[in-house]
This record gives C-alpha cells, sequence and structure tokens, in this order.
C-alpha cells in the first residue's frame, strides 16, 4: 500500500510477526531507475524482514527490467507487478496499475521481462476486473494469457473490480461488491496456478476460513495495518504453529525506540519522528488510553527530536496493564464470509478458439 508499508511499517509488523509475509508498498519502475544512485532509500531494509516482497509498478518494459536488475542486489525473496492500484495517480495519468488489466498481452510480456531479469519467483497483483469489462470470463482470459504467455504462476486476487470512472481510492475499496465467487473459481479453473485472496479479510479467524475453503494464501492490507496487534499478533501461533512469543507491547516498543533513533535524518532531513511513529498510532486500537494517547502524540511531533523522548512524552497515557499484556485471544470472525461458496461459482471458463490462437 503506497505510504502505508514502508520500511517502518515493516519493521513494526515483523516484531509483532516473524513469519507472515511482507510485502513493500508499491514502487514505480521509473522511480527505481531514476534514483539508482539513492536505491537504499527505496529499497534497503533489515534481513529480519524476510520473508518480504518487493511489488513494483509501470507501463514501460525497459524499465522494469532495469528496476528489476537494480534490485537484485537486495535480495527479495518475490517479485510482484501492480495491476490493481486504482489510483487516479496511477491508473489515470500514470496508464499502470488497473488500467493495465485491460491489456494482458502487455502485461504478459512485462512478467516475462521481470523474470527475466531476476532469480526469485514473480507474481501479479490484480483485482477480478475493471469498470465494464467486469465478467468472470474477462477476469479468465486475463488470467489465461498472463500465464500463457509468462513464467507467472501466482496471482494475488483483489475479489472487487477497479472502477476508473472518477471514485477514490477508499470508494474503490467499498463501492464495488466482493465477489469471493470469482476468485474460488479461479482455483477451480486454474488448478496448475496459485492464487492469493485479498480484499475484506479482516482477522486470523477469516483467514482460516478462506484456506478452508481452499485458498492457497490470503493477504490481508488495511486491517493489518488500522489494528496491527490483534491480526498480527496471532499470525505466527494460528496460522504458522509457531509456540506463541508472548511479547507485549512495551518490548516491541523498546526494540522500535533502537530502530526508530537509529533512522532518524538518515535522508537529509527525513526521516521525521512523525514519519517513524506514524505506524504505531494504531498499535494500541480500542484500548484504554488511546484517544489520550494519540492526542499527546500530536503534541509532542512539535517538539520531540527523538523516539526516545517522544516516548517518554506519550506512553504515560497507557496504562500498565496494556503495555504489558501478551496479545489477547483472536477476533472472532464473520461465519457466512465463504459460506456455499461451492454453490455460487461461475459457470466454468470455457477457453475460446480466439484466446487459444491469442496465447
Amino acid at each position: 500500500m503506497m505510504d502505508w508499508t514502508d520500511n517502518h511499517y515493516r519493521t513494526l509488523a515483523r516484531l509483532i510477526s516473524k513469519h507472515a509475509w511482507l510485502y513493500t508498498e508499491m514502487l514505480a519502475a521509473e522511480t527505481i531507475v531514476y534514483q539508482k544512485d539513492n536505491l537504499d532509500r527505496f529499497l534497503a531494509y533489515s534481513p529480519e524482514q524476510h520473508p518480504i516482497v518487493l511489488q513494483i509498478g509501470g507501463n514501460n518494459l525497459e524499465n522494469l527490467a532495469k528496476a528489476t536488475e537494480l534490485a537484485n542486489p537486495y535480495h527479495y525473496d518475490e517479485i510482484n507487478f501492480n495491476c490493481g492500484c486504482p489510483s487516479p495517480k496511477v491508473a489515470g495519468h500514470g496508464c499502470f496499475g488497473a488500467r493495465l488489466m485491460l491489456d494482458p498481452k502487455f502485461v504478459g510480456e512485462a512478467m516475462s521481462v521481470i523474470a527475466a531479469n531476476t532469480d526469485v519467483p514473480v507474481s501479479v497483483k490484480c483485482r477480478i476486473g475493471v469498470d465494464d469489462h467486469d465478467s468472470y470470463n474477462e477476469l479468465c482470459d486475463f488470467i489465461y494469457k498472463v500465464s500463457s504467455l509468462s513464467p507467472t504462476r501466482h496471482f494475488i486476487i483483489h475479489s472487487r473490480k477497479a472502477m476508473l470512472n472518477g471514485i477514490s481510492p477508499a470508494e474503490n475499496r467499498s463501492i464495488p461488491p466482493l465477489k469471493y465467487e470469482y476468485f474460488y473459481g479461479l482455483l477451480r479453473d486454474f488448478p496448475d496456478l496459485r492464487f492469493t485472496i485479498n480484499g475484506g479479510i479482516n482477522c486470523v479467524d477469516e483467514v482460516n476460513a478462506a484456506r478452508r475453503a481452499g485458498a492457497h494464501g490470503v493477504m490481508i492490507g488495511r486491517a493489518a495495518y488500522h489494528n496491527p496487534w490483534q491480526v498480527l499478533g496471532h499470525v505466527d501461533s494460528v496460522i504458522y504453529g509457531a509456540p506463541s512469543s508472548g511479547i507485549t507491547r512495551r518490548q516491541i516498543l523498546e526494540k522500535y525506540q533502537v530502530y526508530g533513533d537509529s533512522v532518524l535524518g538518515k535522508y537529509g532531513i527525513k526521516p521525521h519522528v512523525r514519519d517513524v511513529v506514524k505506524p504505531l498510532l494504531h498499535l494500541f486500537y480500542s484500548e484504554p488510553g488511546n484517544g489520550l494517547w494519540k492526542r499527546k502524540a500530536d503534541a509532542a511531533f512539535q517538539n520531540c527530536k527523538s523516539i526516545k523522548s517522544f516516548f517518554e512524552e506519550t506512553l504515560v497515557a497507557i496504562p500498565d496493564s496494556v503495555m504489558d499484556s501478551p496479545v489477547a485471544e483472536p477476533l472472532s470472525g464473520r461465519d457466512d464470509l465463504f459460506e456455499n461458496i461451492d454453490s455460487l461459482l461461475p459457470t466454468p471458463y470455457k477457453l475460446r478458439e480466439q484466446e487459444v490462437l491469442y496465447a
């Protein structure tokens, strides 16, 4: 998520979960190419963040190839190509992101170029459609063409279509309806490919529900940002079967302080205290003292020059019982999220003759 899953957030996420796969915010290939003498600012991360996926966007094959090559020394575990972002800056003026779903031939070429310039797996993140191009068959045509024209075998599917007719990115996450039946139709019709479901899944209970229904993987976006403690705090034990770490938010913040103070001003005047603290503002979601903590944070941003001083000034708002307790029981998910999904599946995809010729 652009401006969200930056190095600061990923540092916090990894302190909470040791096993979840982390994705970078989308980086335009042009940014990587044009900033080739300043790449650490955009691509560097700590070794603890593995497994980590670099997500890139763009519509120029030469720049996609160069960007992938420039990223190789940073040893990401996967390269993901974004074909799902509906932002006007991306899908509008930029002519990439979700708009690329209308040009599967180019996406196949782009994925071939990316794969040719890296030794790690590649994947595509997309929506289930764009504007009026939102039928199940059109989605299948896209998947078939991209996978036939490139080595792509992994697709992350946001189970809403993108509307590029002027609604905002936030509205694109709520107005188009979720169609999980399209996702599960892909599992049926493309058994040799791997599919990760995205969109509307808010807790590990719902993650497991999606997996029981057959999903190969599950991506959680904003829910893991807006409530990182409750969402990520159960991933290792509930999803990966690891013993509970018993870590507390006080212990996490002690480690985060060391990180935060080490990166302040690393790139000139950036990052500021506000930049480094931003991912922490949801760490006490719905807890006693959360409102007071945020008010103190707003005031502290005006004068604190270090993360240590920021914590000293603000964390008095949070009771010790909150700071020193391990994560509580997992949140309950919606029981009907994937109820009777098999009965809702669209008509099986039939490969049309023109699609065979296309491939």
